[in-house]
């Protein structure tokens, strides 16, 4: 698919609206490719860095002429972006989101979307530690997955042009879902995962000097760096199933602390056993299946 007389715009020029610029930019390559944001320092070095053809603090101009829009803020934002602006996009335009979170943005959207314009939810599951354009990299997609969350609404023709983006930007796996089951999912595949990174470093012994770390705990403790507002915002709008995934981990740690307490070496190796059969299972179903649905 060819994408030579689109007019994209990214609405959102931080780590993941500005590697979102750069892979466009670089492999989608529209007519126009143009930046929104409020921070007139990340529209100048967009421009500066020619991520982006125009920068413009107004969305109002580059919306009304955009075949496509990506829409990368917070859920809330996003949100609040859409029913300030709707009556801007362009007629035909496909939308989408990056956001973290899926039901409740759907949810608030939906009263106010236009007939005329496609919305589809999405959400790249890639990124680091980091917040800002000035780390952003189009290699941060290589090989990753994206969720989308189409709705019975939306026009295939523009699901297929989404998933073609997606694909040509550098993910390998399009996996297609409820907004209900994506943030099922991701409380337990990122949300989780981020509260046990924070929970290390919390532990008293970091802050006695010196304290010497291996790899692993480099590893465990990566995401302990986060975007404190955006992630508040995704633990507490998903907080039931955070909770639910919250509960399930403090009950297998609390067998391990059975079994450690108890001295008993044949439970904790039964533990150990089916904790790495499990693992094998994941990795072997992560590089087998290329879920891509076209």
């Amino acid at each position: 698919m060819e994408y030579s007389d689109f007019n994209i715009t990214v609405v959102g020029l931080g780590l993941i609206g500005g590697s979102l610029a750069m892979a466009i930019n670089k492999k989608i390559k529209p007519k126009n490719l143009w930046g929104v944001d409020i921070d007139k320092e990340s529209l100048n070095l967009a421009m500066a860095s020619r991520i982006i053809d125009k920068g413009f603090p107004d969305p109002k101009e580059p919306l009304q002429k955009s075949d496509f829009v990506f829409i990368c803020l917070y859920p809330s934002a996003i949100v609040e972006f859409v029913k300030e602006n709707i009556a801007s996009f362009k007629p035909g335009a496909i939308v989408t989101d990056v956001a973290g979170l899926k039901e409740s943005v759907i949810r608030e959207i939906s009263p106010v979307l236009r007939n005329d314009i496609d919305f589809i939810g999405g959400h790249p599951m890639a990124g680091n530690e980091f917040k800002g354009i000035k780390y952003a990299s189009e290699k941060i997609f290589d090989g990753a997955n994206y969720i989308i969350t189409p709705s019975a609404n939306n026009k295939r023709a523009n699901i297929s042009v989404l998933k073609d983006m997606i694909l040509k930007i550098g993910f390998a796996n399009i996996i297609e879902m409820t907004p209900e089951e994506h943030d099922d999912m991701v409380a337990f595949t990122s949300h989780l995962p981020h509260i046990i990174a924070l929970s290390l470093v919390l532990n008293p012994i970091i802050e006695k000097k010196p304290i010497c770390t291996g790899s692993s705990f480099q590893d465990a403790t990566r995401v302990a760096k986060l975007n404190s507002d955006l992630w508040s915002e995704l633990l507490l709008k998903n907080s039931s199933n955070v909770v639910k995934y919250l509960e399930t981990f403090e009950s297998n740690v609390q067998e391990f602390k059975k079994a450690i307490l108890n001295i008993d070496e044949k439970y904790l190796k039964e533990l150990f056993a089916k904790a790495c059969r499990l693992k094998e299972e994941l990795e072997l179903n992560a590089n087998s299946r290329r879920k891509v649905k076209g």
